[in-house]
């Protein structure tokens, strides 16, 4: 009897398992321990809600010294999307100098503060999911860091693709190729979507490996690259599918935002905005809590495929 547990866990391992099998059953573990989405959700709207303010703050400041009447945002064509595009891009050139000025001074501020903010957060998490695991949120921030700059340059990646597809299908001298851009545009969006789902898995677990197999942020990245094709594949999957549930939650908040749009004439603009701060409360509480079954899934598959071996 004394090896029951034992081979319980051998069968568990070499027993196939797909990566979002128990997926549900994670989710409802998460959803009886409300404490871990708390967690997440706190440090998540500790940092997010300043810069918000700070973001809103700046656009005001520039919008009271710069005015839309002198952007000519005002005289915008409704009627006429191409002259319409024309127009916006005489109001972008208007604002982009003072906008990059602001950037560069609350972007790196911004990047900073939540780098640090989620290296605590999700460390406090991750201890409060598994009681044995210890405080190191320098680690973590480090970690979360390399996560972010990955992010940024897949955004680059994403932004210097779609330029490309504007520019050799949409041209002042001649006809606009709309058909071929719109399907570029879908294709290049997917593409980069689905690499970075499969591709942002090792740093994801990184932060997992250094807190339950207690080593370096460097060591834990490189174990992050060498840990079978059998845990990758599942961690991979279930990246995949949080980046499709992410999107999915986004268009039920946007459809939930605009619910209210055919009575707005009869119910005024109050329940328009009302509508569009309850969507977007749903959205991010949703996702901050799909963030912990994701969590919840990597460790589960770490004790399967690393903790049993």
């Amino acid at each position: 009897m004394a090896f029951a547990p034992l081979n319980a866990r051998v069968a568990e391992l070499h027993k196939p398992v797909r990566g979002t099998q128990l997926l549900v059953e994670h989710m409802g573990e998460v959803f009886k321990r409300p404490s871990l989405v708390f967690i997440e959700i706190a440090w998540r709207w500790l940092v997010g809600i300043p810069i918000l303010l700070v973001c809103w703050e700046q656009a005001q400041r520039i919008l009271t010294t710069y005015p839309l009447e002198k952007s000519g945002f005002n005289s915008l064509d409704p009627q006429d999307p191409w002259v319409a595009v024309v127009q916006l891009t005489g109001v972008w050139d208007y604002y982009a100098p003072h906008l990059l000025a602001v950037a560069r001074w609350l972007f790196p501020a911004a990047l900073v503060a939540w780098v640090v903010c989620s290296g605590v957060g999700r460390n406090l998490v991750l201890m409060r999911m598994e009681r044995r695991l210890r405080l190191r949120p320098l680690t973590l921030a480090g970690l979360q860091a390399a996560w972010m700059a990955l992010l940024i340059l897949t955004l680059w990646c994403w932004l210097r693709a779609m330029e490309w597809a504007a520019v050799t299908h949409i041209s002042a001298a001649g006809e606009p190729d709309l058909v071929g851009y719109a399907m570029w545009a879908v294709f290049l969006t997917l593409g980069f979507f689905t690499a970075w789902a499969l591709e942002s898995w090792a740093l994801s677990i990184a932060p997992l490996l250094a807190l339950l197999e207690d080593c370096s942020a460097v060591s834990a990245l490189g174990r992050s690259l060498r840990l079978g094709k059998a845990f990758t594949s599942k961690l991979a999957e279930i990246n995949l599918v949080m980046g499709i549930v992410k999107i999915a939650l986004l268009v039920v908040a946007m459809v939930f935002s605009a619910a209210p749009l055919p009575f707005a004439a009869a119910l005024g603009n109050g329940v328009m905005q009302a509508a569009v701060l309850v969507s977007s409360l749903f959205f991010l509480i949703a996702n901050d809590y799909f963030q912990v079954v994701r969590l919840k899934a990597f460790v589960q598959f770490w004790k399967i495929f690393r903790a049993a071996g």
